[in-house]
């Protein structure tokens, strides 16, 4: 049987939120079989519990922001889940409670990597429940403009990305990626690319109570005409590869992994929302499924969650 997972036991750490620019204590830990991913507001009092849910999105400026109201009217936040939710993803974890005394996560270096650190030194334990994913039925897609996304079926899960942000720096790199977890890691491929942003636009963001926290320890920044870190990029599709990481972690809000096949251009949070809400929307589109035999899975889909 291909089976949940959860950590072994409980890690932290603490880190700055880069939208807020608060700083960030976070708490991952175990959660019992078909609990589903769950962030935990504890500065709040009563802590509130806000499931990882594509309907609990309620804001996708530069992020992914879930929200939920109690019987009392409070309201509960946490923003910039994506990343998080991306190294969940590409671990396979199914039930985790994820702590947090800030209403962001920590940004830590950009990446999904920190995020991959800690999920391992906790370690992955399989749970007495089989797993279940969402597997697409029939293409599925939105549109804004020039930018769209499309999920298609696909017994496994692959995405292809591109962009154009018709930038010098950006402009002389890769604009396209492909990853295909039958044959791809998602540790290898796709963890270790960070967020990018642009220096014409940090006044205006930060006059929105955005990027108050970013800085060239967590973020790829360019000026006009090039990358200002120092160490340059990771690799030369990092651009591209790490749109496709936040389009991993949008995608997990779904609540269970996917078998289908993402392609998108010039997408970001708010069409990958919709994009989910649409599937969600047509019960004819997708089906839930277990695989009580390894063998009867996807091959190689389990690729990094056997390392983890």
């Amino acid at each position: 049987m291909l089976r949940q997972r959860s950590l072994r036991e409980p890690v932290c750490t603490t880190g700055v939120g880069l939208h807020s620019g608060q700083r960030v204590r976070l708490c991952l830990r175990p959660a019992p079989v078909d609990s589903g991913i769950v962030f935990w507001r504890t500065d709040l009092e009563p802590a509130l519990a806000i499931p990882a849910q594509a309907h609990a999105v309620n804001d996708t400026r530069m992020a992914s922001t879930l929200s939920i109201s109690d019987d009392n009217g409070q309201v509960a936040r946490v923003a910039t889940v994506e990343h998080l939710m991306s190294a969940l993803a590409g671990l396979g974890i199914d039930n985790l409670h994820i702590e947090v005394d800030a209403p962001e996560i920590p940004i830590l270096d950009g990446s999904s990597g920190s995020f991959v650190y800690l999920i391992r030194a906790a370690g992955v334990v399989e749970q007495a429940a089989a797993k279940r994913f969402i597997q697409v039925l029939k293409p599925i897609e939105v549109r804004e403009g020039d930018k769209w996304a499309r999920l298609e079926p696909h017994f496994g899960f692959k995405l292809r990305f591109g962009i154009d942000f018709q930038h010098p720096a950006i402009d002389g790199t890769v604009q396209e990626v492909e990853v295909d977890f039958s044959k791809d890691s998602y540790v290898d491929a796709v963890a270790r690319a960070r967020t990018f942003g642009f220096m014409r636009d940090i006044e205006h963001l930060r006059a929105s109570g955005l990027a108050q926290g970013g800085s060239l320890d967590n973020a790829i920044v360019m000026d006009e005409f090039r990358v200002l870190n120092d160490e340059g990029l990771r690799t030369d599709d990092e651009f591209a590869k790490h749109k496709l990481l936040d389009a991993i972690g949008d995608l997990y809000l779904l609540g269970r992994p996917l078998l289908a096949s993402y392609a998108a251009y010039k997408s970001g949070h708010a069409l990958n929302n919709q994009l989910l809400r649409a599937l969600l929307a047509d019960q004819t589109a997708w089906d839930e499924i277990s695989f009580a035999e390894r063998s009867k899975a996807p091959s190689r889909y389990a690729r990094d969650w056997a390392y983890a």
